[in-house]
């Protein structure tokens, strides 16, 4: 089946982007799950490397590839067991850099989208609020315009990135009368005066640092604003469709991991005189795990086709996040049970697991948000269109 999506060429980026990982970040990971925050060097490295920019304009430090060089990046990371780590890699080069390649300036391109391609600098997304969830468009924080500059108020939370990131994102409302029509996007500097963050500490991602960021009277100039004013929530909702896909791609990638491992270690594994994958009732629920990964793992592949084509396909990838987030966690759950007493341990890669995996039906649209979407798009027959 891969060859319907994956040329030669492809194969080759999976085996060097492999090599590269057990090489340069696997010998990390357990002081970067320790302590929550990714060394520096390792972003220039993969800068160097034009990891970051595998979807970036060349003109500003990308390759400019089809996007199932992401989705190779993706399966790649889920495979050295560091949720954390592989989300503060995606979550700035396709949540971050996403905004600043889609609605930048060019000035906003030049100074932190070919930076960010190269690892110079790190960014992060700014959008979930302490009282508004999955409710984008009842966000608080505001930016209000006076003279040359926009005042920014306000708080996000659950960003990633957003304690040792560079540079961020945001979303304020500049006409709060509006609603969902009044929201803007802009791009501020960590090092702004009012801009502070606090980490927070989490069930799993560890490795990667999650902040609640608080905006206080932060003046920033209005050549800062990307894009247009008021545009902000068809810009918001536009990239969903790549985000949700992500985390669809990253689920099936670590449900296949476990079942890989754990295919092995029942290779190995003895009782009453013979291999557990010997014994049928562990065969046969391994066989319908496999089954269900491999039926999300095409989904998705199917819907990074049209992607990549231009097509604008919201239902499509908020059902291969719904889905693929479900099964990954029933997936992994059962892999931990196949090692018994093993898969509680920390020394196994089943515990970090299936803590990193929770999220999956929580981050970047709870599962219940997407069943919404999808039954207004079924059902009530709402469409959903690109911003313009």
């Amino acid at each position: 089946m891969s060859k319907l999506y994956f040329t030669e060429e492809h194969h080759l980026f999976r085996e060097s982007l492999r090599d590269f990982l057990q090489k340069e970040v696997v010998p990390n990971i357990e002081k970067w799950e320790e302590t929550g925050q990714i060394e520096r060097f390792i972003w220039k490295k993969f800068g160097d490397m034009g990891y970051f920019g595998l979807a970036t304009p060349e003109a500003y430090g990308g390759l400019d590839l089809d996007l199932f060089y992401t989705v190779i990046l993706l399966e790649e990371m889920q495979r050295i067991n560091s949720g954390g780590f592989a989300a503060a890699i995606w979550a700035h080069a396709y949540l971050a850099m996403t905004h600043l390649n889609k609605e930048g300036s060019q000035e906003q391109k030049e100074k932190y989208l070919t930076p960010s391609a190269l690892g110079d600098k790190i960014g992060c997304l700014c959008i979930t609020e302490p009282f508004g969830g999955s409710d984008v468009a009842g966000m608080r924080t505001t930016a209000v315009k006076k003279g040359d500059n926009y005042v920014i108020n306000g708080s996000k939370t659950f960003i990633t990135n957003g304690v040792y990131s560079d540079y961020l994102i945001v979303a304020a409302k500049t006409k709060p009368e509006l609603g969902n029509k009044g929201i803007s996007i802009f791009v501020i500097d960590r090092d702004a005066s009012g801009v502070s963050a606090t980490k927070l500490e989490k069930l799993g991602w560890r490795a990667s640092d999650t902040g609640e960021i608080a905006f206080d009277n932060v003046i920033i100039p209005s050549e800062n604003l990307m894009g247009e004013e008021n545009q902000g929530f068809p810009y918001i909702m536009q990239h969903f469709a790549l985000e949700r896909l992500i985390m669809g791609v990253n689920a099936h990638a670590r449900a296949e991991y476990a079942l890989e491992y754990t295919k092995k270690y029942m290779s190995e594994r003895t009782a009453f005189g013979r291999t557990i994958d010997k014994f049928q009732a562990l065969r046969h629920t391994f066989a319908e795990c496999e089954t269900q990964m491999e039926i999300c793992k095409q989904f998705n592949y199917y819907v990074t086709k049209c992607l990549d084509n231009g097509d604008y396909m919201v239902k499509e990838a908020t059902m291969s996040k719904l889905q693929s987030t479900k099964m990954a966690d029933d997936v992994i759950y059962q892999c931990l049970q196949f090692l018994g007493g093993y898969g509680y341990m920390e020394e196994y890669p089943l515990a970090r697991m299936a803590r990193d995996s929770r999220l999956g039906p929580i981050g970047g649209g709870t599962s219940e948000i997407l069943r919404e979407i999808i039954a207004k798009m079924v059902i009530d027959n709402k469409d959903y269109k690109p911003a313009t």
